[in-house]
């Protein structure tokens, strides 16, 4: 079985644990196998796995012992691979695995075979122009370093604490602050602020809305 690593880049709405992103990349740089991905290359596969009603593991560090979780969806993107899935969070290695990706430090790594034909001698490497796809990893050193886990679902919306801790860290606000803005909403945080510093609180204005635009989209 070949391994090929990227990594997750894009945020998921949803219940906690769930993430998405770029699952592997196409063209570029070959990665440091010398490969590179082409456009097209997961079709055959992912048309497999929907006839079959089947998805890719979603494994540990390659270990078929340790599942973390499941794949939602695949979407073949101009750009590579897009997947979406959900970390089984009572699993302790998924709960680790999450905490990991919020410090960013993991990547995903694809395990696939190559069929007959399925790869092609280019100028800096090979080419793989059809893999089949059979579980993507949680992994700790990618191989293609165009793609990371910069973003993940991470808690829990029914948990007070949780949900606490979630916007005082999008915010970069202190504790106390974080309490006065949730008690109080924006009115609470401004008036009770000891300085008038507008540019501090026109940058949590601006994350605010961010926030808000991504819920909607």
């Amino acid at each position: 079985m070949r391994i090929i690593t990227a990594q997750v880049q894009k945020f998921a709405a949803g219940e906690a644990g769930q993430f998405s992103g770029l699952a592997a990349t196409y063209g570029g740089d070959p990665d440091r196998h010398g490969d590179t991905i082409a456009p097209g290359a997961f079709t055959a596969s992912l048309a497999r796995h929907d006839a079959e009603g089947t998805r890719p593991a979603m494994l540990w560090q390659h270990d078929h012992t340790a599942p973390v979780g499941a794949w939602l969806k695949f979407t073949d993107s101009a750009e590579g691979l897009a997947a979406d899935g959900k970390l089984t969070l009572d699993v302790p290695v998924a709960k680790s695995a999450h905490a990991l990706m919020k410090d960013q430090v993991l990547a995903l790594s694809i395990g696939a075979n190559i069929p007959a034909g399925g790869r092609q001698s280019g100028d800096t490497g090979d080419v793989l122009t059809e893999i089949d796809l059979i579980e993507v990893s949680l992994v700790a050193v990618p191989a293609n370093t165009r793609a990371r886990i910069t973003s993940v679902k991470s808690f829990d919306p029914t948990n007070p604490r949780e949900f606490e801790r979630s916007v005082r860290d999008a915010l970069g606000l202190s504790v106390r602050e974080t309490k006065r803005l949730l008690a109080g909403g924006w009115t609470g945080l401004v008036r009770e602020e000891q300085s008038d510093d507008s540019a501090e609180l026109a940058a949590i204005a601006a994350k605010l809305t961010a926030i808000n635009a991504s819920l909607r989209r």
